[in-house]
């Protein structure tokens, strides 16, 4: 009899923000696929799993996707239930979908888990709202890594005028920001960059759209690292958040 995955998201790195749906797939879990960013806490809901690291982290030695879709489709066909455990959410950049495209032709049952991404949950935690019906009327979430290292429309993102929540973008940061100027961002819109956002060791800096990369290097921050631009991040732990759903209320 075949078992089953599921695809589970852990958050943003804080252990208190996995969902309680996740927590239960971990109980029931014979075996567990966990990637670098997930915190290790969290491994604490299956101290009955087997544990196998299977490290998925940007500009590291990686495990191969192909080497993660067949352990999970052979253990699954030994009659294991198999957890897929993923930082933040697995179908943001996290391969949820190809994984699920394999269990599918593979004819193993799943479920996913979603969780909170750390592109919603690591601003919020320093007081930025990615909307905000005052400054934005959307965001979009980009990476700033793509697997055929193409860039993606940046003048397209620019004219949405949202906000732009990037990931895996701070090893090429400067260039993301040159394409951004010359796509007509204005150089003074504020940003931020968030390493080891909602844990203790959480670090940022923020600086307008033109001196970004400057302080970033000053600050030595590094990844895994979340990026904002636009005008909510001028709400960063400030009291004009309050004044403002003062005013809307």
């Amino acid at each position: 009899m075949k078992g089953m995955v599921y695809l589970v998201g852990a958050g943003p790195g804080d252990p208190d923000l996995i969902t309680l749906k996740a927590v239960q797939a971990l109980g029931l879990a014979s075996v567990v696929l966990v990637d670098d960013l997930v915190n290790p806490a969290i491994l604490a809901h299956c101290p009955q799993a087997r544990v196998i690291h299977v490290g998925k982290r940007g500009g590291c030695e990686s495990t191969s996707q192909h080497f993660i879709n067949r352990t999970m489709i052979s253990l699954a066909e030994l009659g294991q239930v198999v957890v897929r455990l993923k930082g933040g959410d697995p179908f943001l950049f996290g391969r949820g979908g190809e994984e699920v495209l394999a269990l599918k032709a593979a004819g193993i049952a799943y479920q996913v888990v979603s969780g909170v991404t750390s592109g919603i949950a690591v601003p919020a935690s320093l007081g930025i709202p990615v909307t905000h019906r005052t400054y934005t009327h959307g965001v979009t979430f980009v990476t700033g890594h793509t697997q055929d290292g193409h860039q993606p429309n940046w003048q397209a993102l620019v004219a949405t005028q949202t906000t732009l929540v990037i990931y895996m973008g701070m090893k090429h940061l400067a260039e993301i920001v040159r394409h951004l100027l010359a796509a007509g961002m204005d150089k003074g819109m504020p940003c931020i960059a968030i390493q080891h956002g909602t844990l203790q060791t959480e670090r940022h800096v923020s600086a307008s759209l033109a001196h970004l990369p400057l302080a970033v290097k000053q600050e030595r921050l590094a990844s895994p690292a979340i990026i904002v631009i636009g005008e909510v991040v001028s709400l960063a732990n400030s009291e004009r958040l309050l004044d403002e759903l003062e005013i809307a209320a």
